[in-house]
């Protein structure tokens, strides 16, 4: 069974009213469980569960720390390319955006990637807008070629493939895939992908399985938080990444949290999801998936992040550029959204060191396949 097969199993409206139902007597047994079922999972989601956050969040830390330690794998977002032929309402890249338009020749993206490599990134993320005509899967390999000497790890936020483009990237050193849904909600989906390849739900919500039986050694996912009900969205996540985990199992597993931000097109998010919801949701997804990574970009505020660390973040991003030629010429036009923590990565690092954490700047070398 695919992971569609499973979403189509559920419908969102009766696992919103599920959800909404859970008393405290279901949060209490989800807390005392020793491993969470769906039922527990979707107490911890509940309004009723959010009077229990500091038990959740203990219970968090718990497990990530006899799980991970405390350790955080720093990494960079590069982006490549700007230029997209999709029309999603929310994206700052919206092909009807009037903003500057670039993709990087394979000059300007190693010297943009040498910027991260002196600051002492060895986990690099590459993103591209969806142009098939401006960064298609050659382009992508061939910068993924350049980059390769220089970097231990590359993983890579670009348009969802079959199962052969996966395999392309993975020969020229891609080892791991970001790939966000965005929403769950079929019906939402289709309004916030007016045109574009991107429209085609099926084939973005099969990608994770198709780059996992290419042999890509991580992958994360995660839904858009501000555009469905955060605790379906959730909760959908949840169930994602328990099917990757038990039917891709060679494959790592991380979950990530993006929290809707101020982007060229003004779109504002249909539901905000709060600092106190925020929360909530993070502690929920360390107790349903103990061994996962749980990803936090600089998105959300410093102060914010310096607070998350302790309920279950494995891995953040620090001094991050969301354009292309962000990095080597300090360009921030085009960029796809505004960040909100713009520290840098020496500052970042400072934190994580005077709170008792390790920041890991390398944890994999493509010799160990060796």
């Amino acid at each position: 069974m695919n992971f569609q097969q499973t979403l189509d199993s559920y419908n969102l409206a009766e696992v919103e009213a599920r959800i909404a139902a859970k008393r405290s007597a279901d949060v209490e047994a989800a807390l005392a469980a020793a491993h969470l079922g769906i039922d527990d999972f979707m107490a911890l989601l509940s309004p009723a569960a959010a009077a229990y956050i500091e038990p959740m969040a203990q219970r968090a830390h718990q497990l990530t720390v006899q799980r991970f330690g405390k350790t955080i794998l720093m990494y960079a977002p590069l982006y490549l390319s700007n230029e997209c032929t999709n029309g999603c309402r929310y994206c700052g890249f919206n092909a009807h955006n009037k903003v500057p338009r670039r993709t990087l020749t394979l000059d300007e993206t190693e010297a943009e990637a040498r910027v991260l490599h002196d600051r002492g990134f060895r986990h690099l993320l590459l993103v591209t807008g969806e142009a098939p005509r401006a960064a298609d899967t050659d382009y992508l390999t061939a910068a993924v070629a350049r980059l390769r000497p220089l970097f231990s790890s590359i993983s890579i936020e670009v348009y969802p493939m079959e199962e052969s483009g996966y395999r392309q990237v993975i020969d020229a050193g891609v080892d791991g895939l970001t790939i966000y849904q965005e929403t769950y909600d079929r019906a939402l989906y289709a309004e916030m992908h007016p045109f574009g390849k991107k429209r085609d739900f099926a084939f973005r919500l099969r990608a994770p399985e198709h780059a996992a039986a290419a042999g890509m050694r991580r992958i994360g996912v995660g839904a858009l938080l501000g555009l469905g009900k955060f605790r379906v969205e959730a909760f959908c996540t949840g169930l994602h990444a328990l099917h990757l985990a038990r039917h891709c199992w060679r494959t790592h597993l991380t979950v990530s949290f993006p929290r809707m931000r101020p982007a060229d097109g003004g779109f504002q998010p249909l539901n905000p999801v709060s600092d106190h919801d925020f929360v909530q949701l993070i502690c929920a997804l360390r107790l349903l998936l103990p061994d996962a990574g749980l990803v936090l970009s600089t998105r959300e505020s410093a102060q914010l992040r310096d607070n998350l660390l302790p309920l279950g973040i494995t891995q953040m991003s620090a001094g991050s550029c969301t354009s292309p030629g962000g990095y080597a010429e300090k360009d921030e036009s085009g960029r796809q959204f505004v960040i909100d923590d713009d520290r840098t990565h020496t500052e970042v690092e400072a934190m994580l060191r005077s709170r008792g954490y390790d920041p890991v700047w390398k944890d994999w070398d493509s010799a160990f396949h060796a």
